[in-house]
This record gives structure tokens, C-alpha cells and sequence, in this order.
């Protein structure tokens, strides 16, 4: 699969509604189309995973990737997320300097709650077709 130049991919729990709503949160804030998105249930992410040697079974947390460069996970992961969204490059400066076992000790408990906490749907979101593009699709 490839990738367009230039993009950073997440990967999101696709039945999550947190999740869904984090997908929606950082859409709306992509001035510069530079992210494209794929559940973590899809052929897509289990490749892209493989690719990374990281166990796709896993794997219930959010996955950054900068294609070429390195991948993020959890609170990394949310931390470069920010980091490459205009206006938001202050949240590693100041989250950053939190040990990452604290972060991601924050991160579990809230993704080990987030179905309770925030729901859970019965399929991945479909996106519409104004914002298909955004998502990676098997060719």
C-alpha cells in the first residue's frame, strides 16, 4: 500500500466513540491535509502494523506514523499528533516533559474505561464522501 507523499497516518479503534470523536477533532483541524486515518480494525492497519513488527492483537491503542520516519504510540503518539496540528505545538512542550510512564499510565486507565466512559458503536465509522479521502482504502 502506498501512501501519498508527505501524509502521517492514525490509526484509531474504528468502534470507539472517544476515538471517533478524536478522528473528527483533528479533521476538523488539518488545515493543511496532512493526515490520513484508518481503523484499527481494517486490512490497512493490520499491514501497516505488520510492517512495524507491532503485534496488531495487541494493539487497542492509537498508532501515529510518519511514513519513512518512526511510529508513536499512546500518549507519543497523541503528543506528535499535536505536534504537527497548527496551534497545537505547544502541547509536547508542556506534556512533554511528563515522565511517558506517567502519560501512558493516564492513557491506559482512560483507554482501558473509554467503551463505559464514552460508548462503543456496532461497526467503524463511514466516513462521508466529503472526507473519504482522508481514510486509506485497499485498492
Amino acid at each position: 500500500m502506498q501512501v501519498e507523499s508527505g501524509k502521517k497516518i492514525i490509526l484509531f479503534d474504528g468502534v470507539c466513540n472517544l476515538c471517533n470523536g478524536a478522528v473528527q477533532w483533528v479533521i476538523k483541524r488539518d488545515q493543511t491535509d496532512v493526515f490520513r486515518f484508518a481503523p484499527l480494525q481494517s486490512a490497512i492497519a493490520e499491514d501497516l502494523l505488520k510492517a512495524r513488527r507491532i503485534d496488531a492483537s495487541q494493539m487497542d491503542s492509537i498508532v501515529f506514523i510518519d511514513p519513512g520516519m518512526a511510529y508513536f504510540i499512546k500518549s507519543d503518539a497523541a503528543l506528535e499528533i499535536a505536534r504537527n496540528i497548527k496551534g497545537y505545538g505547544w502541547a509536547p512542550a508542556v506534556f512533554g516533559w511528563i515522565p511517558r510512564s506517567v502519560r501512558d499510565g493516564i492513557y491506559d486507565l482512560i483507554a482501558k474505561n473509554r467503551y463505559r466512559l464514552f460508548g462503543k458503536k456496532e461497526q467503524c465509522m463511514i466516513p462521508s464522501a466529503e472526507l473519504n479521502a482522508k481514510f486509506l482504502q485497499t485498492s
